[in-house]
């Protein structure tokens, strides 16, 4: 399995092949994974992809050397959770030799890498305390964030980037009021200041929330609180500049039903500061939506569980057989969120 590191096929790789291993040790060794390059190379980035067939989240650390006797630490992700692609910069540095340290695998005992690339670049993103300070949404699909935990008719809705097209039946992320949450985990720990978020607002209703961030699913820090204000639509948070590698979001009230809806999120806010203003349009329901939306909700609170994704998708057999493309005015009912998981299915197939 060594030389499948270098090969550069980031595409053909399983439980069984295609990744570079090492047993993640207690001891605090230092034995890793070490690259030697081809000759004596200036070098300031390096771009890694962590297995990632399913959700789980790897820790992990790198040193250079000249002659594996001195090792500088240029890249200390120790105490944050990684996924997938991690693009890393450090200061140039004259390098022969490159180890990659495992140092937690939430699975299991085993540190799996598919790819490595070592290079110099001049286009280095703003760093703070070895971390990237990002301008650009980085809580996107392209760059190896993933939605944890939340119910979609579609995986990684809240993340796609589409913030048109969502009504009463798609294109939004929910979960029960008083069970669980929804939670994003970026690919690997950023500077943030602020995030941006879409609740579902295709009627007038309200929602109050709480978002808080971590580095490592057990630490928490709460950024907003703002579960005693009446929410919707565009919500712009600001807080302290911190590391954060996943985001979560708790919804507390809903002034209509019993769950939490949420359409897009971003980090950092893509808006000005100071500046919460956006263009988009507000939504409106129709007279006959609002009478839909209004009914009284299922007193069913079962949900059911995608096996193959390992996340919430009690919506996802509903979903097979919707038309995206056609809207309520096509001769569809239109339905409004459904006010339980076990519902949204129900509803369909009445």
């Amino acid at each position: 399995m060594r030389a499948a590191l270098l090969d550069g096929d980031t595409e053909n790789y399983d439980m069984e092949r295609g990744y570079t291993r090492h047993t993640i040790s207690d001891s605090g060794d230092g034995l890793g994974i070490v690259v030697k390059l081809g000759t004596m190379s200036i070098i300031n980035h390096i771009r890694l992809l962590l297995w990632d067939r399913d959700n789980r989240s790897y820790a992990y650390y790198i040193e250079v050397s000249v002659d594996q006797k001195d090792w500088v630490r240029v890249v200390d992700h120790s105490k944050y959770y990684s996924r997938s692609w991690q693009n890393l910069y450090f200061e140039p540095r004259v390098v022969r030799y490159i180890n990659l340290v495992g140092t937690s695998n939430t699975v299991n005992r085993v540190f799996h890498v598919v790819s490595l690339e070592a290079m110099h670049t001049a286009n280095v993103p703003p760093l703070c305390n070895g971390l990237i300070k990002p301008v650009h949404n980085v809580a996107t699909v392209q760059l190896s964030a993933i939605v944890v935990e939340g119910i979609s008719r579609t995986r990684n809705a809240l993340i796609n980037g589409d913030v048109e097209h969502y009504d009463w039946e798609k294109g939004y992320t929910c979960h029960q009021l008083g069970s669980g949450s929804i939670m994003v985990q970026l690919a690997q720990p950023y500077m943030l200041s602020s995030i941006r978020m879409l609740l579902w607002d295709c009627d007038y209703r309200h929602y109050s929330y709480y978002v808080e961030t971590s580095i490592n699913y057990w630490d928490w820090e709460m950024v907003c609180d703002r579960t005693r204000d009446t929410c919707r639509s565009w919500q712009v948070i600001y807080f302290s500049p911190r590391p954060v590698s996943i985001i979560r979001i708790v919804g507390t009230n809903n002034s209509v039903n019993e769950v939490f809806h949420l359409v897009h999120l971003e980090c950092p806010a893509q808006v000005e500061v100071g500046d919460e203003s956006v263009t988009k349009k507000p939504r409106t329901a129709s007279p006959h939506d609002s009478l839909a939306l209004n009914r009284a909700p299922s007193s069913s609170n079962s949900s059911t569980q995608d096996e193959n994704d390992n996340i919430p998708a009690a919506v996802a057999g509903a979903a097979a057989a919707i038309d995206e493309g056609a809207g309520p005015s096509a001769g569809r009912r239109s339905l409004p969120p459904a006010e339980t998981a076990t519902e949204a299915e129900e509803r369909y197939h009445e």
